[in-house]
């Protein structure tokens, strides 16, 4: 479900966890948890799923130029700079994609490269239970973390960013390794990161993944964040 974060909601309570949110004038967010019928590492991802992988496919959405510079406008308005290594996730993709080298890593993964890909929007996705509780959507402070197997570490100071109760762990540049989903994942939760000027892609972005996780027979269950402080 799309989410504009100044816009005052009901909170939907999401079994044992609830997802709050900080107000922000540019953000606009769909978030959702997914349950899979068995751990990622023993699912396999379909041949129309990594299709999904090439730019010149046939695709419910297009990229457009307008939605790059919103996305990275959304990303500095905390102060964060989103150029270089810093810039947002769906670029990677896309320059990853150009080159043929996006490759598959789990279910839960590759559908969310595909519509980040396809949409222009950054999506995060972290696997719930190595989260710790509770969850929120926050521009972070003078705060870092790691973000792959090697341990680099990014400065996400300035950057809105999914956090736990241990800090950020998530946002629309790079995931922290910490909350990566792994071979064992058999419950995530996914955030697009929308721009309020493109409701009505965020929303579209956010049910094109879910359609493509349920057809993967995950079990996808809608999360309303609650407007915090």
């Amino acid at each position: 479900m799309w989410y504009r974060s100044d816009v005052r909601v009901d909170c939907q309570m999401n079994r044992d966890f609830e997802l709050t949110i900080e107000p922000h004038p540019l953000l606009c967010v769909g978030a959702f948890v997914a349950e899979f019928p068995g751990p990622l590492g023993e699912l396999v991802s379909p041949a129309w799923l990594t299709g999904g992988f090439a730019l010149d496919v046939a695709a419910p959405l297009v990229r457009e130029e307008q939605v790059r510079g919103d996305v990275r406008d959304l990303l500095r308005h905390g102060g964060y700079k989103p150029t270089g290594r810093g810039k947002p996730a769906s670029e990677y993709l896309a320059r990853a994609a150009g080159e043929g080298a996006l490759a598959s890593i789990n279910v839960a993964v590759d559908a969310c490269n595909v519509a980040s890909l396809h949409s222009g929007l950054p999506i995060s996705v972290i696997d719930l239970d190595r989260a710790a509780l509770p969850v929120s959507i926050r521009t972070a402070g003078v705060e870092t973390y790691v973000f792959n197997a090697s341990g680099q570490v990014i400065d996400v100071a300035g950057l809105v960013c999914l956090c736990d109760a241990l800090g950020p762990c998530a946002n629309a540049v790079k995931d922290s390794q910490r909350t990566k989903t792994h071979a064992g994942t058999r419950r995530t939760l996914s955030v697009v990161w929308g721009h309020h000027a493109h409701r009505v892609r965020t929303e579209g972005t956010t049910t094109w993944y879910r359609d493509m996780l349920e057809r993967l027979g995950a079990s996808v269950t809608t999360v309303v964040p609650r407007t915090g402080a």
